[in-house]
């Protein structure tokens, strides 16, 4: 009876992730080098919307596999999406600040930042089998980091002064809606099949999170050296 409550329950987010894909990967992306001014509300929604979805699906490879990190250790759905919504949360605050000038954090220094707090989520991972009250809380620091870094995804488009906040926000629901997209498809192909097995830290786990590392090391090396 429990297994039927909970198929009941996720199944129409299948039918969401399938119209959610859809709907971003068949509308054309707005030209990132046209500056918007003024835009109405209709128009500032469905493209900010859709810039925010795609700037994760396919565009964010790194905020992708942050988000994959955060999966593997606990690939439960209610814990993994409260990290999700507070790393939302901080994103939205400092790209809020960044789009409205009050900080200008330099990219030379934000970039490697991400990457290393893809790495550190990734070997918590394999050092720890159980996750960890604080988590919340440092997701949450990292996602005022990479606020800081979706704040060059809009830098040359820019926020409607006439719709900033509407725009702000609707950016950050359609990075939200990526990041979920993300959670349910790995928690459909993998959470749900392979979670409660003996196996799945050993066999899954620690192989994903070393190599995710891996990469997350190489875009440091490679952002604070042969990043100009």
């Amino acid at each position: 009876m429990l297994g039927e409550q909970i198929n009941s329950t996720i199944l129409p987010w299948r039918k969401w992730i399938l119209f959610l894909l859809c709907a971003f990967i068949f509308i054309p992306v707005a030209d990132a080098h046209v500056v918007v001014n003024n835009l109405s509300k209709t128009d500032a929604i469905s493209m900010y919307l859709q810039l925010g979805y795609t700037h994760i699906l396919p565009l964010g490879f790194d905020h992708i596999l942050f988000i994959l990190s955060l999966f593997l250790l606990n690939p439960k759905l209610k814990p993994v999406i409260w990290q999700a919504t507070a790393f939302t949360v901080a994103h939205t605050i400092t790209l809020g600040l960044s789009m409205y000038g009050l900080i200008s954090p330099p990219s030379h220094i934000i970039e490697p930042i991400i990457s290393l707090s893809i790495m550190y989520v990734a070997l918590e991972n394999i050092i720890t089998d159980k996750l960890r009250p604080t988590r919340v809380a440092v997701v949450f620091s990292f996602g005022l980091i990479h606020g800081m870094g979706f704040a060059s995804a809009l830098s040359q488009l820019g926020l409607p002064k006439n719709q900033f906040f509407l725009s702000l926000i609707t950016f950050n629901v359609g990075v939200e809606l990526g990041q979920l997209t993300i959670i349910l498809a790995a928690w459909f192909l993998v959470g749900k099949w392979f979670s409660e097995k003996k196996w799945y830290r050993k066999r899954i786990v620690i192989p994903l999170s070393i190599v995710i590392a891996a990469i997350a090391l190489f875009w440091t090396v490679q952002r604070v050296f042969f990043t100009s």
